[in-house]
């Protein structure tokens, strides 16, 4: 006899299935778009990443100009503390022996005062003679003492030198930790923005790696400027050629952040070392460097002349004539020679 019961229904039959393979398509349709959103960004273009690397070494060059002008204050700092340290060692050396003369001095005044003055006048061979004594101990205790006083405040005149250099230089290294903690910013951005050139073809990668400049403009081939002949070039004094000479020879050498040679270069290190070779005392940072000689116009360039770029005048080259400079690039590009006009020109100067 058969069953008029009804068939027990499957969780996911009939209008419970359409809705459930609604949802799923609903949820593949979504798991799709959030796909596509996660792969997008290796896909961007050779020219959005150059764009993005570029931002990224500008960032960390400002910072490296910044860290390496507080570094110079703080071992600037440093020396005038070392200074003041031993001024007041040497203060207080003679203060001591102030203290012990007046001992000395204290002492026998005690063993004498026994005996009335009166007294010992009376039984001096020469009365005169020991008035003349007495009023020479007196002056010389009275020197003394005002010897110790002077020494007593040269020394804390010292001590709130000494403590005001102290302060100044743990302020100066709590700066430097924060723009190295920054400098760990921008390398771990930098880190991952070399992650992303991985993934491009070679061509695009060499392209976007060797990319001097932020305006997209090409850069220089990085093997050409390392292998260009040394050329005689012309030059207002003697020492600029000097100066121009070292910057040639610093072709090919790697950028290493705070580094001023002779193996490895940031571009103010470079130009500091180039004119220090010629026997000039440049500053340490672009900011600084800019002001040290005669502020010249574009126009009136001449080989070894310093060239500055962008607002913030962050980067600096050096520069040898025919529209071109040598610098020192960023993380991953070696010395090269490049164009003047492959970043935003600020400013030239040229030390005196």
């Amino acid at each position: 006899m058969a069953s008029h019961r009804k068939p027990k229904q499957h969780p996911l039959v009939g209008g419970t299935a359409r809705t459930a393979a609604t949802i799923a398509l609903a949820g593949a349709a979504t798991a799709t778009a959030l796909e596509g959103t996660g792969q997008a960004a290796p896909q961007q273009s050779p020219d959005r990443l150059k764009a993005e690397v570029t931002r990224y070494y500008r960032q960390a060059e400002v910072a490296t100009e910044q860290y390496d002008g507080l570094k110079e204050k703080t071992d600037q700092a440093r020396t005038a503390l070392d200074r003041l340290q031993d001024e007041a060692a040497r203060k207080t050396e003679r203060l001591n022996q102030a203290r012990d003369a007046l001992g000395s001095y204290a002492a026998a005044q005690y063993r004498s005062s026994g005996i009335p003055s009166t007294v010992r006048l009376l039984f001096a061979s020469s009365p005169q003679r020991f008035l003349d004594q007495a009023s020479l101990v007196d002056r010389e205790g009275s020197e003394q003492a005002a010897a110790v006083s002077r020494v007593h405040q040269e020394l804390r005149e010292v001590n709130q030198v000494r403590a005001g250099a102290e302060a100044k230089l743990a302020e100066l290294h709590r700066e430097q930790q924060a723009l190295a903690a920054h400098k760990r910013e921008i390398e771990a951005k930098l880190a991952a923005a070399r992650e992303l050139l991985a993934q491009l073809p070679a061509a695009d990668r060499a392209a976007v790696r060797d990319g001097d400049t932020a305006d997209g403009s090409a850069a220089p081939d990085a093997r050409a400027s390392r292998s260009a002949p040394r050329i005689a070039v012309r030059a207002p004094s003697a020492r600029a050629a000097q100066a121009v000479a070292f910057a040639y020879s610093a072709l090919g050498k790697p950028y290493v952040w705070g580094a001023t040679g002779p193996s490895s270069f940031d571009c103010s290190g470079l130009t500091q070392a180039a004119w220090q070779a010629a026997g000039v005392s440049l500053p340490r940072t672009t900011y600084t460097q800019i002001n040290a000689g005669q502020r010249i116009a574009r126009s009136q360039l001449e080989p070894g002349d310093l060239v500055f770029f962008y607002s913030g005048v962050s980067h600096v080259g050096l520069y040898v004539g025919d529209g071109k400079m040598i610098h020192a690039p960023h993380p991953g590009a070696p010395v090269r020679i490049a164009p003047v006009d492959s970043m935003p020109f600020a400013g030239a100067s040229r030390p005196v």
